[in-house]
């Protein structure tokens, strides 16, 4: 056997239109083009003031937007963008009265500012704000920029660059933008600082924002008419999360203590250097169990000077400012016998609360304080329940808070709605369904939700606010999409060798004889904050991985999805296990156990078991095939990390964690992928696992994808991994 091979992408295009055969189906097969040929709805966003909801939608590598409206809520296509190029669509918002829609075109750039440009335009990649109306579907491109924030009355939007806040008016109905409008464009104010988190104030005349200023902060407030800057309440401390009150006429903010010698702090630091860590983002960002406060480090050969806190002991209020005078007064602090409070980052004025998330007794869950309760009020769970809280939605009066949570069916996705100033929640949905991110209407009469369940995948729907079933809004399922040829995956518990229980979902093939022996392929999921369901998942690349789970136990595989500790759904406990990644790998445990769970059922050949993954994913597939090729015969590895930290010290634990301190056990075949601008993995951990793997002689297949990012945007090249990865197994658990 060859010790490499270097697979093409020619070489790729010849094999979709080959591969055919295989086993004999007791199902109708069918083939990945099939069950990817779906249209994957993202980012959800409904008017305040009429009913009329926005959204994107992937077309097979088409990112368009859309739109649908009261009465019929029919979709309708804005946008006209036909290439499969990799040009992302993102940072959707449209204005209270459903007349302008904005977005952002372009990817991020990465850290030396490149625009990412999977295609390779010889002129590069831009990343760009543009508008629609939907009365015009005529998309006009406003301006280079991200991360935009439209004005209520769609008439202007803002934008962060260079920590300085831009704006351009939107063009009205009927004219385009000029491209002088760009040209020498400057700051609609300036500010000594980083300034960041702008937003508008209800009636669309102010601003407020952030102004960073290293060792402290304020919350600024421009008036656009009177082109004047009014700070509010300023001091020594570091406020941030400026919200508006529902009249306009306050606003609400977090203080938390400024960094004593700071400027100090930062220059040791960089002198000291940090060594970095890997990053494992695969997919758009989510909420995600929020971080602890940043922590100034000690000085080099001097004290250390840690995080203060208040004179009274707290290290965290809410303040509320007048706009116009800037006067403000403290509301609430955080209780000092509850030190988990301390980690909010961001909050909402609704009606007459605050609402915040935070993480207590193992989950996240949404809290309230009434503006005027008193600093001691003790905050209102409004999400309780064994699960966790997430994608949330403000009825237009802010008094009703919409989510969607696991609690009660920890394996999907319900939408409750919740009082924000208390009174206990509601569950709306029920059954199998996974309904994610709800955008109440403004009638209030149903909240747009995305909807998804075992066979069909991700898709706009409305559900009644007082609850009931999920209305389909754009059933656009291909007529040849492989509904009913399906399987439904079955929740499985197992238990790792420590005595952790973890779930899992597992894919089972019609038609297997009795005593009938299958392949088995085991599917591991990145980040590791993530949870797979049982059903077509809310993040692009496992909506994807769940459709290949479904095309491989088409094929006559039996496959297992785990979800392994450190993973999110299951609450902090489970998602922060002792020893895990650079601790110890102990969620490799987990994998392990589900592998030994594959070998003693009757329909797996124990001989012929496979895994896969991206990212976090790909970091336990090299690590199954390093610490126990006599289980895993053959593994496809998608921009895995093989390497924690950047350490080689063998004694040390992140080492001993990694794939490469058992590289000599690895004996089985792998099939190894990665775009070479990867911003989340580092290529050189494919790099440097190639060379590991030539210096033993060990069989594996390269794809790089130059120029592409961590979760490829270019869709025919997932076609092409996919294709290849089928192959593959097909190859090396087949024959």
């Amino acid at each position: 056997m060859k010790p490499s091979r270097l697979i093409s992408v020619a070489w790729l295009s010849l094999l979709i239109l080959a591969i055919g055969g295989g086993p004999a189906f007791a199902q109708k097969p069918f083939t990945i083009e099939q069950i990817l040929s779906y249209s994957f709805s993202y980012e959800l966003a409904s008017a305040k003031k009429t009913d009329r909801i926005a959204w994107f939608e992937f077309e097979q590598g088409r990112r368009n937007v859309f739109t649908a409206a009261a009465p019929d809520f029919k979709p309708v296509r804005l946008t006209d963008f036909t290439a499969d190029d990799g040009t992302d669509l993102t940072n959707l918002e449209i204005s209270d009265d459903g007349s302008v829609i904005v977005f952002v075109r372009g990817h991020d750039p990465n850290r030396r500012g490149w625009v990412a440009n999977p295609s390779q335009f010889p002129d590069g990649s831009e990343q760009a704000i543009w508008a629609v109306r939907p009365a015009e579907a005529k998309p006009l491109r406003l301006a280079a920029g991200s991360r935009p924030a439209l004005s209520p009355d769609g008439q202007w939007v803002i934008w962060i660059k260079d920590g300085q806040v831009f704006g351009l008016p939107v063009p009205p109905a009927g004219l385009a933008r000029s491209d002088s409008e760009e040209e020498g464009l400057k700051p609609l104010f300036r500010t000594w600082g980083t300034n960041n988190s702008a937003c508008w104030s209800p009636d669309g005349r102010k601003i407020a924002f952030v102004s960073d200023r290293q060792d402290h902060g304020f919350i600024g407030v421009y008036d656009l008419a009177g082109r004047k800057i009014t700070y509010l309440a300023p001091s020594v401390d570091r406020d941030t999360s400026p919200t508006w009150s529902g009249d306009g006429r306050r606003i609400a903010f977090i203080r938390r203590p400024g960094s004593a010698f700071a400027q100090i702090i930062a220059q040791a630091q960089q002198a000291q250097g940090t060594p970095g860590q890997p990053s494992f983002r695969d997919g758009p960002p989510q909420q995600q169990p929020q971080a602890q406060p940043a922590q100034p480090a000690q000085i080099a050969g001097g004290p250390g000077f840690q995080a203060s806190k208040f004179a009274d002991g707290h290290a965290l209020t809410f303040w509320a400012a007048d706009a116009e005078s800037g006067k403000g007064e403290k509301v609430w602090h955080e209780p000092l016998d509850d030190q988990t409070m301390g980690n909010i980052r961001d909050i909402t004025w609704a009606g007459e609360n605050l609402v915040f998330l935070v993480e207590r007794n193992n989950w996240r869950h949404y809290y309230s304080v009434p503006v005027t309760g008193g600093i001691d009020f003790a905050p209102i769970n409004l999400t309780p329940g064994e699960g966790e809280a997430e994608f949330i939605g403000f009825s237009a009066d802010g008094k009703t808070l919409f989510y969607t949570s696991n609690a009660g069916d920890i394996d999907h996705r319900d939408l409750w709605r919740s009082p924000t100033g208390g009174g206990g929640p509601v569950r709306l949905t029920k059954g199998d369904g996974i309904e994610t991110e709800a955008a109440p209407l403004a009638s209030g009469r149903s909240v747009a939700v995305f909807y998804s369940d075992a066979k069909r995948p991700r898709c706009v729907a409305l559900v009644p606010a007082v609850g009931g079933e999920a209305k389909i809004v754009n059933p656009r399922i291909p007529a040849d999409f492989p509904l009913d040829a399906q399987v439904v995956p079955q929740s499985v518990i197992l238990k790792a060798a420590d005595g952790l229980e973890f779930h899992n979902q597992i894919f089972v093939p019609k038609g297997i004889k009795s005593g009938e022996r299958r392949p088995a392929i085991l599917f591991t999921h990145g980040g590791p904050g993530r949870q797979m369901l049982l059903g077509y998942h809310y993040m692009f690349f496992y909506h994807m991985a769940y459709a290949m789970n479904q095309y491989f136990a088409n094929r006559g595989y039996v496959v297992i999805s785990v979800n392994y500790r450190s993973g999110i759904g299951y609450g902090r406990d489970f998602r922060m296990a002792p020893n895990r990644g650079a601790q110890g790998s102990s969620e490799y445990q987990d994998v392990y156990a589900a592998a030994k769970y594959l070998q003693s059922r009757p329909d797996v050949d124990p001989d012929r078991i496979g895994l896969y993954g991206l990212s976090y994913g790909g970091l336990l597939t090299a690590m199954g095939l390093s610490r126990n090729s006599d289980i895993f015969k053959a593994g496809v590895d998608i921009a895995g990390v093989h390497l924690w930290g950047n350490s080689l010290d063998t004694n040390g634990t992140a080492f001993k964690a990694s794939t490469v301190a058992t590289i000599d056990q690895w004996k089985s075949p792998v099939l190894l992928v990665q775009g070479d601008d990867d911003r989340n993995v580092a290529f050189s951990q494919t790099t440097g696992l190639v060379q590991l793997l030539r210096a033993r002689n060990i069989y594996h297949e390269l794809i790089v994808f130059p120029d592409e990012v961590h979760d490829f945007l270019v869709f025919k090249k997932w076609v092409l991994t996919f294709t290849a990865a089928d192959d593959f197994f097909n190859r090396f658990l087949r024959k």
